[in-house]
């Protein structure tokens, strides 16, 4: 039974997503894609030019939801803006948390990868949010940790249910900030 071109692509992009998580970007070829798939090499390529195009569609609607995250919190201000933005990375971490992990696993090869959003920029505009964007870098400190510290948490894959996950998550990035409950 041959597969649509819509049904392979989305198997290519599953696959893909799995075995970066496993292996890393850099760990994984095109040809570990395409086997696990089970199709050629040369049919991968037909609908992917390389592996460049495969992580930028990964990670595609993260960076447009990241976007839209970085618009809804541009208005706040200090606690509002630091509970908002707590729970905006709390969500997407657990919703995109295999394109987490694979950053993770490759931060220095993915930080100035053309095909993803800059990272650092994003990331600075978070922790800037989560410390009420207030002027002093002392309070950078805790922004930095809750912020890797929920990233680093849903990459883990810790075995609990997603709305446990969540709740922790939040109140921890809350104490790191010093924030109540």
């Amino acid at each position: 039974m041959t597969r649509s071109a819509t049904s392979m692509r989305a198997d290519i992009l599953e696959s893909a997503l799995r075995l970066f998580a496993a292996h890393g970007f850099r760990g994984t070829s095109l040809q570990d894609i395409a086997s696990d798939v089970g199709c050629s090499k040369a049919s991968l390529l037909y609908h992917f030019t390389n592996k460049d195009t495969i992580l930028s569609e990964l990670f595609a609607p993260i960076g447009q939801e990241f976007e839209t995250l970085l618009q809804r919190l541009a208005p706040l201000q200090g606690e509002e803006a630091a509970r908002a933005a707590v729970a905006g990375v709390v969500d997407m971490s657990l919703r995109f948390r295999r394109q987490v992990k694979i950053l993770l696993l490759d931060v220095d090869a993915l930080l100035d990868h053309p095909e993803l959003p800059c990272v650092d920029d994003v990331t600075e505009a978070l922790v800037d949010a989560m410390v009420g964007r207030v002027p002093e870098q002392e309070p950078r400190v805790a922004g930095w940790m809750a912020l890797l510290g929920i990233f680093l948490t849903t990459a883990r894959g810790v075995a609990i249910p997603d709305e446990t996950m969540r709740a922790e998550l939040t109140s921890g990035a809350f104490r790191t900030l010093g924030l109540s409950s």
